[in-house]
């Protein structure tokens, strides 16, 4: 599992690495032109949702190790090339590569979690897994921005070239994991289900649908706003300084890393259902407060403030999700299908990733008063969606401690409506 998780941060840091400042590298340092850079990020998110839907079922039929391996390579190479992209060509072949590369390697990651843990242990393993992440993220990011001069495209060549080695020392590291073969608990590794059943079984799982309706409303309504949407209505409505944001996103992750295993003390023993319905409150007071900045009813330092503390309740709400939704993804899926579950939920989170800013952005930067309620109603569904969600959950599924009393794990076996839906 150490090592599993160390494959986390190093997938983290080398996206943090060189991703903040891809636009400024294709559009001023490669002179490719701002188009051409907009082009570059666009394929490098879009590459993520076509082969995210084929990426499940490639790791329940292979196993996630030599997924993970693959897909690492792949960035590698995808990162080295667009060190040495002088072209649109290569640039934007380069991001392809890069994009899907990086996409594939977080279900693989995912699943690999699953298959080293049980109900009991896999809350506390996704929740070290989010505070890598972040760790890597703002690491790599810290570093990247100390290498970088766009004066000297040989110190864009440096960065990409490290960010590629972090992948192939990924992959290595992939290469000595020994997943464990012996017998696991139900739901943890898939046996030789071999895959079978697919998107319409997926479908056919009410509940699993459900969370993926509810991930698409969390990512759309968080994710996708902070740094477009959001970030113009600081800068329009409120009178944010630009540098601001940049305080404004240590602040989230500075709760993200300070609060994590605080808070896992307390959503670990309670329903996850309940804890996800909790986060739509905060994230609601938090859209309430960003409303407030954007009045113009305080000083510019009290707008200022509330503004920064948009983004650290938002870094709450993230403690939050972390130990509480991917293990709950994990937790519903069948076994032989844990890869696809993780896939299907990575698709959903990169489509609200993708249509947030296109959405957020322009309204956040003309319609103030509409942005601000539009994102409180989404939080507010997020409660809705999470409680009604909660009702088709199993009691070990909601409340996971219950296993570790029974030292039973229960799987999700569809109900006879969910199994006609599945047949049609």
């Amino acid at each position: 599992m150490r090592r599993i998780q160390a494959g986390n941060a190093l997938s983290a840091f080398g996206l943090g690495f060189t991703v903040p400042y891809l636009y400024v590298y294709v559009a001023q340092v490669r002179d490719l032109g701002v188009t051409t850079a907009g082009v570059v990020l666009a394929v490098f998110a879009m590459a993520a949702l076509v082969v995210l839907p084929f990426t499940g079922r490639v790791v329940d039929r292979r196993g996630p190790l030599p997924v993970l391996v693959a897909a690492a390579l792949l960035a590698s190479v995808g990162a080295a090339g667009l060190g040495l992209s002088d072209t649109v060509p290569a640039a934007v072949l380069s991001a392809t590569l890069l994009g899907a590369g990086t996409a594939v390697m977080q279900p693989a990651l995912a699943t690999m979690i699953v298959w080293c843990s049980d109900s009991t242990t896999r809350t506390r393993a996704f929740a070290m897994q989010f505070f890598l992440q972040n760790l890597g993220l703002g690491i790599g990011g810290l570093i990247g921005g100390h290498i970088v001069d766009a004066s000297r495209p040989s110190s864009f060549l440096l960065l990409f070239g490290i960010e590629a080695v972090m992948f192939l020392v990924l992959a290595g590291i992939g290469l000595t994991v020994r997943l464990p073969g012996g017998a696991v608990l139900p739901g943890a590794r898939p046996s030789g289900a071999g895959g079978r059943g697919g998107m319409r079984a997926l479908l056919g799982h009410r509940a699993m649908v459900q969370l993926l309706i509810l991930g698409f409303v969390l990512f759309f309504a968080c994710y996708g706003q902070f740094e477009s949407g959001l970030a113009a209505y600081g800068t329009e409505a409120a009178g944010i300084e630009p540098a601001t944001l940049g305080t404004a996103l240590a602040a989230n992750t500075a709760v993200i890393v300070a609060a994590q295993f605080l808070v896992l003390r307390f959503v670990e023993r309670r329903s996850r259902s309940k804890v996800i319905a909790a986060v739509g409150i905060i994230w609601a007071v938090a859209w309430l407060a960003a409303g407030w900045a954007g009045l113009g009813q305080g000083s510019q330092a009290m707008a200022t403030a509330a503004f920064i503390s948009t983004y650290a309740l938002f870094g709450l709400g993230e403690a939050m999700l972390s130990p509480t939704v991917a293990p709950l993804v994990a937790d519903l899926a069948p076994e032989g299908m844990v890869g696809q579950y993780n896939s299907a939920f990575a698709l959903v989170k990169q489509l609200a990733l993708a249509i947030g800013p296109a959405v957020g952005g322009p309204m956040g930067a003309t319609l103030h008063g509409p942005y601000i309620v539009t994102f409180v109603l989404f939080s507010l569904a997020i409660t809705a969606l999470a409680l009604r969600m909660g009702k088709r959950l199993t009691p070990a599924q909601d409340r996971p401690w219950l296993a570790a009393k029974s030292r039973v794990v229960a799987v999700h076996m569809p109900d006879e409506s969910d199994s006609v839906a599945a047949a049609r």
